[in-house]
């Protein structure tokens, strides 16, 4: 007589490895990849490589269980239209989420901030025909500007989020601009330590970015 034990073992195995499969539960969970498009504040200005925010941000993100890849497509100096000039090339085709840190420089160099929505729109729409989810950061820095300028560029920012209907986040530098120890001597850009407060305070609104990624590949 045929001990038919073993091979119907083998059929269940094979079922509950199939379940296991379509239902998810032995692949690895999807890597989310953010690219961080900005300008000095993003590219880690005047600190080494590995305290430059897109590494300190992947590196908490990990650390709270959040699989992702975080690209430094920081420049240094860039405006709102440059980062717009290489927009293409600064975001792969893989890219499922960005977070846009743009317009610090074109406020330094006293533009009106009507250009700088004109670009920025331009990088949303794009973004937004290639279902990438976007994190739009806006910037209090203006050292001479005046509080009507800063006031026009920060409504400027708050009105291009709600009408493109994408995360914001008011000013990306809010966690060290009115603290000495956490900037630079040049006065603009953030130490390490200026750094991890950026994203201690960003950290949840990068979240929800995440998941609102990884509702979009549904």
């Amino acid at each position: 007589m045929i001990n038919t034990r073993p091979i119907a073992i083998a059929v269940v195995a094979c079922i509950g490895l199939a379940w296991a499969v379509n239902q998810g539960v032995c692949a690895e969970p999807k890597v989310i990849r953010i690219v961080a498009l900005g300008d000095s504040l993003t590219a880690g200005e005047g600190v080494p490589s590995r305290d430059a925010f897109p590494v300190k941000l992947e590196s908490a993100l990990r650390a709270r269980g959040q699989p992702v890849q975080v690209a430094n497509a920081g420049v240094s100096g860039d405006t709102a239209a440059r980062g717009l000039a290489r927009l293409d090339q600064s975001v792969p085709d893989d890219t499922d989420a960005v977070i846009v840190e743009l317009g610090a420089n074109d406020m330094l160099k006293g533009f009106d901030p009507g250009v700088t929505r004109a670009a920025l729109t331009t990088i949303l729409r794009k973004l937004e025909v290639r279902r990438i989810a976007v994190l739009l950061c806006g910037v209090r820095t203006q050292p001479s500007g005046g509080d009507e300028y800063k006031d026009a560029f920060a409504a400027m920012f708050r009105d291009l989020a709600a009408e493109h209907n994408v995360l914001f986040y008011p000013a990306f530098d809010d966690a060290f601009v009115d603290d000495a120890r956490l900037k630079l001597s040049d006065g603009l850009h953030p130490t390490a330590a200026g750094i991890e407060a950026v994203v201690m305070r960003i950290l949840p609104t990068v979240e929800a970015l995440i998941d609102r990624a990884d509702r979009r590949e549904r």
